[in-house]
C-alpha cells in the first residue's frame, strides 16, 4: 500500500498534504504494516493504536 501516514493519529493517507482527521500536517512516507479498521467502537486493536473512526491506520512509522 502506498501513501502517507500522519505521525500524529497514524491515519494513511492517500492524496493531501493534511490529516482529514486531526488535521496536522506532520506526514510521512516513511511506516510499514497497516491495519484496517471496520468497527473502532468495539475493535482492541483501534483501541490500542488510538483509533477513534473506521478507516486505514500503519502500525509501525519509522523515525
Amino acid at each position: 500500500m502506498e501513501g502517507k501516514v500522519c505521525k500524529k493519529c497514524r491515519l494513511v493517507i492517500t492524496h493531501g498534504d493534511k490529516c482529514p482527521l486531526c488535521g496536522s500536517s506532520e506526514l510521512t512516507t516513511k511506516w510499514s504494516s497497516y491495519v484496517i479498521v471496520l468497527n473502532a467502537e468495539k475493535s482492541d486493536i483501534a483501541n490500542k493504536i488510538g483509533a477513534k473512526v473506521n478507516s486505514t491506520f500503519a502500525l509501525n512509522i519509522k523515525t
